[in-house]
This record gives structure tokens, sequence and C-alpha cells, in this order.
């Protein structure tokens, strides 16, 4: 998640249904400011990043001010390695060297993130992840496509592991990891706890890998990242897309999104925004031909 909107200030405004407008300057006061912590490793081999910027006025367009003097360790609770991030060109990172992972299955691993005189701590898992076993393209006109636009639409086919709960989040790429699509997520093989467990994930979610206003064309690439995610940082991802999708008539009031990065000082009023969380991964790709 690259962006996450703190709501410094809420206002109303009534609205009356004429033909008439008024134009109404509202000055928004600027609020407190505070830190935003991207964090999220995998079991993936090679570097890993984590991001740390300031929150900026809600009517702002000026880029997130990025923080450069932190200072973070990532703790392997399971075996005790730690790991540092330093930091250059706007990103803290951690590189293990080619091939090698510093995100193990099952293991619990704790982030440390030093601002100044405060510290923050957050704990995740990496949990199981199943294997992506095929992705389909099927090719629709424009009468034929629910959305009305031509092109080729990708569905995956996995299925959900047994025995347990699982959470997943789903995210599709156009040609590369810079071009996301979109983000679907699951609990086993559908939408609810208790209902679904060892099956192959339901259509609304394995087609959900397409953007109906923009199917895939001729040789674009559709690449599938599954991930596991805890019941925690599942429940926070999805508080986070539905901030995000909110509009409409009947839109909920925009709120914060909550932080598992707890101040190890109980006595300071001082916090952070953000998350920190572990997925183990599986990335699957197709040439539309």
């Amino acid at each position: 998640m690259k962006r996450i909107v703190n709501i410094l200030a809420i206002f109303t405004a009534a609205v009356a249904f004429t033909a008439c407008e008024d134009v109404i300057d509202v000055e928004v006061p600027k609020g407190k400011t505070y830190t935003v912590v991207d964090a999220w490793i995998t079991d993936a081999p090679g570097r890993q990043e984590i991001r740390l910027t300031q929150t900026v006025p809600y009517t702002s367009t000026q880029p997130a001010p990025v923080v450069s003097d932190a200072i973070i360790t990532l703790t392997d609770l399971t075996n005790g390695q730690t790991y540092p991030f330093t930091f250059a060109n706007g990103v803290y990172s951690h590189d293990p060297g080619a091939g090698k992972s510093i995100g193990t299955l099952n293991h619990a691993y704790k982030l440390r993130v030093e601002l100044k005189t405060d510290v923050f701590e957050a704990i995740d898992t990496i949990k199981r992840v199943p294997e992506i076993d095929s992705i389909t393209l099927e090719f629709k006109k424009k009468e034929d496509a629910q959305s009305g636009k031509e092109g080729y639409y990708a569905r995956f086919f996995g299925r959900d592991l047994a025995g347990a709960t699982d959470y997943y989040w789903i995210r599709s790429y156009r040609n590369d990891f810079s071009h996301r699509v979109r983000d679907v997520f699951a609990i086993d093989g559908a939408f609810n706890e208790n209902t679904a467990d060892s099956v192959a994930f339901i259509i609304p979610i394995s087609e959900g890998i397409t953007d109906g206003q923009r199917p895939y064309q001729l040789n674009e690439t559709v690449i599938v990242r599954l991930a596991s995610v805890t019941k925690k940082s599942h429940t926070f991802l999805t508080h986070v897309q539905s901030m995000l999708d909110n509009g409409g008539l009947f839109a909920k009031i925009l709120e914060n999104v909550e932080t598992n990065l707890q101040n190890t000082n109980p006595a300071s009023q001082n916090r952070v925004l953000g998350w920190f969380g572990a997925s183990g991964v599986k990335i699957k790709s197709k040439l539309v031909r």
C-alpha cells in the first residue's frame, strides 16, 4: 500500500438542490504531521525495502516528504537473526545476496523503527501460501463484455490449503511490477471465514485480476502475485481498500486506518501511521498472444 490518507479535519457542507452554485472557500487546518511506515517483507529472494514518509495536509498536491534519519532493524524472532536496513535513494533496504531470502515460512519477525527519541515496534508472521496452478485468457468483444470493453479477460487457478483458516492478498500487474492492476483479498477460497476451506478460489476472486475498464491486450503480460497474510494484516488491508473505494451518496465518513506499530515508551504521546506486514508469496505470469 503506497498511500495512507490521514484525515486531519472533517467538515460538512450543506448542498442545495438548485440550478445555482455558490463557491465557498473553506480553510482546512493543517493538523499534526505523522511519520508513515510502509513496511512489508516477504520470503522472496533478494532485496527488501521499507519506506518512511511524512503526512501532508489533506488538500496538498505535493509529494509526501521522505524520512531519512530513522534507524530500522528487522529481527527474526524464530532464529534470532537481525537484519539492518540502510537508507539510500529514498528507501531503507537490506539485500541478503543473490538467491537468498531473509523471509522464512512460519517465522515471526519484529520491526524496530527508531525515530529520534521514540522507538516503535511491530510483529508479524510469514504464513503458508498455495501455488498458482495456471492463468487462462478469454477474449471478449465489447458487446460480450459486461464492462463494454474489448480485450482479454484473465483468470487464475489455485486452491486454498486445507486444515486451517488462511488469509490471502492477490495483486495483479500489467507487464511489470510497477503497473498494478487490481487487489483482491480472500479468506480461504472465498471472502468469509469458515465457508471454503481447501476449495479452488471462487470466480469473483480468480477473475478479479482483470480491470474490466481496461482488459489486457495482445503482447501484454499478466502477472499474478498471491501472498499470504495474517488475520490482522488482512483486516488492515481490507480497511485501507474500503477507505480508498469509499464514495457515492452513501459513503462512510473517512477515518484513520489502525497501525500495528506501537511506541515502546508508554508515557510518550507520539505515534506513527502505517503497517508492518510479512508474507509468503507465489508469482505466475502469462503473455497475451
